[in-house]
């Protein structure tokens, strides 16, 4: 038996070392998922929209608990064998995308018509105006937003259990079953790596924001 709950934290290090692994492989997947799937439902083309609309929708509107399932216990059926890490990455990424998406559709669109017509009379072209001129405005309204979902990617990471991989969680579930009586102090330890994490991106966010704000003043 273990003389004290400073003993945990090497076992429980490791399964943080995994959640933060996932978390930022999620959330860059996430957030190109999310810029791919923005601008194609601003698309003039009524395929892309649909097409995105329909990503966004399924993802949306589906457990993510079920989606971890189907990448990586139903796609063996029909062929599709992913790793562990690769499905936990491919269903946290594609689900905070297709709701990052609305972020980035709504900051693009929330920037002034005055903008718009700017860059128009300017003489743009269109990938020139979404990029030197639209995207830079827009990014700053979806910095806080997007923190929030880091904060909600980060806690999410912890289905990856369900597939048993040996990330945060499981490790203090494994330490719990094999020390019931320490039950309390193991939990209280999972809790507190899980808000330092989270705790240290909104610190993060917040900074990056702060900093863009200050070189746009």
């Amino acid at each position: 038996m273990p003389s004290s709950w400073i003993e945990f934290l090497p076992t429980l290090l490791k399964g943080a070392e995994i959640t933060v692994i996932v978390a930022l492989l999620s959330a860059v997947l996430a957030i190109v998922a999310a810029f791919i799937a923005g601008l194609g439902r601003l698309s003039k083309l009524w395929i892309v929209r649909t097409v995105m609309a329909v990503y966004v929708e399924v993802f949306r509107g589906t457990s993510l608990l079920v989606q971890l399932f189907w990448l990586y216990f139903a796609l063996p059926f029909i062929g599709i064998e992913l790793p562990k890490m690769a499905a936990a990455v491919l269903a946290i990424g594609l689900n905070f995308g297709a709701y990052g998406s609305e972020i980035v559709r709504s900051a693009i669109l929330a920037v002034p018509k005055g903008q718009w017509e700017a860059a128009v009379a300017l003489n743009m072209k269109p990938w020139q105006r979404m990029w030197n001129i639209i995207l830079p405005q827009a990014s700053l309204r979806m910095l806080p937003p997007f923190g929030n979902q880091l904060v909600e990617l980060i806690k999410s990471t912890s289905l990856v259990y369900f597939i048993t991989m040996a990330d945060l969680t499981y490790q203090a579930m494994v330490l719990r079953n094999n020390y019931i009586s320490w039950t309390t102090e193991i939990l209280v330890l999972l809790l507190l790596m899980y808000f330092v994490i989270a705790t240290l991106v909104s610190v993060g966010v917040k900074l990056l924001e702060r900093k863009l704000t200050a070189g746009r003043l």
